[in-house]
Formats: C-alpha cells, sequence, structure tokens
C-alpha cells in the first residue's frame, strides 16, 4: 500500500535505529527520502536499505547541530526531489549524567543536536514548504520531554523545548498550510537498551526472568515505525499540533496544557486571600511512565 506515494521526506538521524526504520518503512509506502547520519559507513548502510526496499534515497552526513547541514539536507531534498513534504525531526544524543555531575559540554552538545538542529531543519523546511504551498513537520519526542527523567536534565530539556516549537509553528506556520506535530515513539533502540538493563538487574535480584521488551511497553523499530508512516501520511491530513505517542501496539493522544482551578477576582488577590483559595485545592497529579527512555 503505498500510503505515502509521491511524498518527498527528510529523516535526520536516520542511519540507524528507529530513524533507519522510519526511513525503511516510509520508502516501502512510497516515499522519496532524504537519510542523514555522523557515521559514514552506517549512513551508507541505511541507504543500501532504503534502495532495497524500493525507495528513491539520497544520503547527506553531517550533525544537525550545524545549520549549514540542515540548510543542505533541505536543499538536497529540494534539488533531487523538486521538494519536501516532510520533515522527520529524529537526529539525537544522550549524555546522562545527573544534575549534580552532568559538565556545561554534556549539556550543550545534547540541546545542539535534538533542539537547536530540529530548529534550524524546521526553519530551512518551512522556508520551502512555505514557497510549494505546504508541508508537514513532525518533531520526534520522548517521554522525558513530557514528564522528565532521572539523570536527564539535558535532554528533557530538548524535547520539552521541541514542543515548544512545535506549538509556536503551528501559530506561524499554519497560514502557509504547514503543520506541525509531535511524536512520541516507544522502541527498542540502542538508546533505551539502559531500561531494559535495568529491568533485567532488577528481575535477577527478585530471581525472576528478564522481562523481553515488549512486556515492558516496548516495540520493534519496524513496528513503531508504522505509526510514523501513518501520521506523515493524507490520513492524517486533520491532525495539527497534536502530540501522539505509539508502541506498535498502543497508541494515544497527549492532552494539551490548559489552565485549571481558575478563580477571578474583581479586587486583586492579597496573599492572604491566595493561600485561604489554594488551601482546598489538590495540587494536579505528576504522570510519570513506569519506565522513561
Amino acid at each position: 500500500m503505498s500510503v505515502l506515494a509521491g511524498k518527498r521526506v527528510l529523516i535526520t538521524g536516520s542511519s540507524r535505529g528507529l530513524g533507519r526504520a522510519f526511513a525503511v518503512e516510509m520508502a516501502k509506502a512510497g516515499a522519496s527520502v532524504v537519510i542523514n547520519g555522523t557515521q559514514p559507513a552506517a549512513l551508507a548502510e541505511a541507504e543500501r536499505a532504503v534502495r532495497q526496499a524500493g525507495g528513491q534515497v539520497v544520503a547527506v552526513a553531517g550533525s544537525v547541530a550545524d545549520s549549514a547541514v540542515c540548510e543542505q539536507l533541505v536543499g538536497t531534498c529540494v534539488e533531487r526531489f523538486g521538494g519536501i513534504d516532510v520533515l522527520v525531526n529524529n537526529a539525537g544524543v544522550v549524555r546522562d549524567r545527573t544534575l549534580f555531575k552532568m559538565s556545561d559540554a554534556e549539556f550543550d552538545e545534547v540541546i545542539a543536536v535534538h533542539l537547536r538542529g530540529s530548529w534550524a531543519c524546521g526553519k530551512y523546511a518551512a522556508l520551502a514548504m512555505r514557497e510549494q504551498g505546504g508541508g508537514h513537520i513532525i518533531n520526534v519526542i520522548s517521554n522525558s520531554g513530557l514528564c522528565g527523567g532521572f539523570g536527564q536534565s539535558n535532554y528533557a530539556a530538548a524535547k520539552a523545548g521541541m514542543l515548544g516549537l512545535q506549538r509556536t509553528w503551528l501559530i506561524e506556520l499554519a497560514r502557509y498550510g504547514i503543520r506541525s506535530n509531535a511524536f512520541w515513539p516507544i522502541a527498542d533502540t540502542d538508546m533505551t537498551h539502559v531500561v531494559f538493563e535495568n529491568a533485567a538487574r532488577d528481575a535477577a535480584a527478585k530471581g525472576e526472568p528478564a522481562p523481553a521488551p515488549a512486556d515492558l511497553g516496548f516495540g520493534t523499530p519496524t513496528e513503531v515505525a508504522q505509526g510514523m508512516v501513518w501520521l506523515a501520511s493524507e490520513a492524517a491530513k486533520h491532525f495539527n499540533g497534536q502530540c501522539i505517542t505509539f508502541n506498535g501496539r498502543k497508541t494515544a493522544l497527549w492532552t494539551q496544557p490548559r489552565e485549571v482551578h481558575e478563580e477571578f477576582r474583581a479586587t486583586p488577590w492579597t496573599v492572604g486571600e491566595l493561600a485561604a483559595h489554594y488551601a482546598t485545592v489538590t495540587p494536579e497529579p505528576m504522570y510519570h511512565a513506569r519506565f522513561v527512555e
């Protein structure tokens, strides 16, 4: 089923793992794909895999932390395929360390790739999409950006920032027919192996067998890529500004931030009145996924 026939797609960070699965599955669905990565050997192998899947593919090496690479990626898609219909901001790195121990370099590197790279790729893609009359930007986020993650101040801040980009782009770009959505994949990749290692250690301490990734709610990259194919297709054209989670078996939408417990007064509040008011208000519960990737 060629649900992406004619679509011209750029996927950052697509030389391995989930990004590679996105590229292969989108190519199978009929898309022409520009892939990207920083490791030449892995990028070449991903290019072969996409070509074997029957897709047109161009590989561009480089880090999206460099705005010149972001401009080159979008320019390559436009030059080789005649335009860009979908940008998938997937590139990312992790440098996990607690707040007490995280260095400036570890913070800056993660922010540069995830957040600045998504911003720069989004900028150049939006310029091209505006000229052609529309397009779709998909930011790949994480539970950490929604709920935080231990040892992930940098990663959580970057992913939360990508949601901020999306919400701003919703305001700025809708008039040009450019949509933006967020996709939270829950997949078995190199970046999530720490979850399985921790679960295996906990199970061993209890004398139990290690749980399989599927038991923990993680799908394979190929399974999870089906959600990306759907989101990039015309079947999801009514979605804009949404945050979708998918693990191959479970899918859900996240609610949008909104005010609760609104209370208006004709005169300004005093400190004492605020204290009396909030003494009867139960704080909003915090959501924490059982496992964090």
